[in-house]
């Protein structure tokens, strides 16, 4: 293959990985109140490798929707799903992106992780020190 197909290929498969995801937000306020019934829960995730099958156990919460904004703050419904991301952005502009299934609030914090296999855990974020929330599907 040359280039120029090498490149194309490359392009067009990046466009159609970005037209797939649609972006919802949340206020900090509602996230804390659409958790305030939510209990921790055991999932177990199964990577398959053919003939091989590893059992992996990640802790998150039990939520399986969650009342979002679309870009025309317009509410929508969204079912969680393992596939389902957060994106967190600071006040001091850093940004934090996990899994939905995998965040916690304790003690005025939030934590997650990266991945639902390994358990690769985010840094612990304070709640006021939120700027914006954002969910990926």
């Amino acid at each position: 293959m040359n280039f120029h197909i090498k490149t194309s290929c490359l392009v067009l498969l990046l466009s159609f990985s970005l037209l797939g995801c649609t972006t919802y937000h949340l206020s900090t306020q509602s996230l804390l109140q659409q958790f305030a019934n939510t209990h921790k829960e055991e999932k177990v995730n199964l990577l398959i490798a053919f003939p091989f099958f590893f059992p992996f156990e990640v802790t998150g919460n039990d939520l399986t929707e969650i009342k979002v904004l679309d870009k025309n703050d317009i509410e929508n419904i969204l079912t969680i799903t393992h596939h389902t991301g957060v994106r967190i952005t600071k006040k001091d502009s850093k940004k934090n992106t996990f899994y939905f299934d995998t965040l916690i609030i304790q003690d005025s914090t939030i934590t997650g992780k990266k991945d639902h296999f390994i358990g690769v855990n985010i840094n612990p974020i304070n709640l006021n020190d939120i700027d914006k929330i954002e969910i990926q599907r």
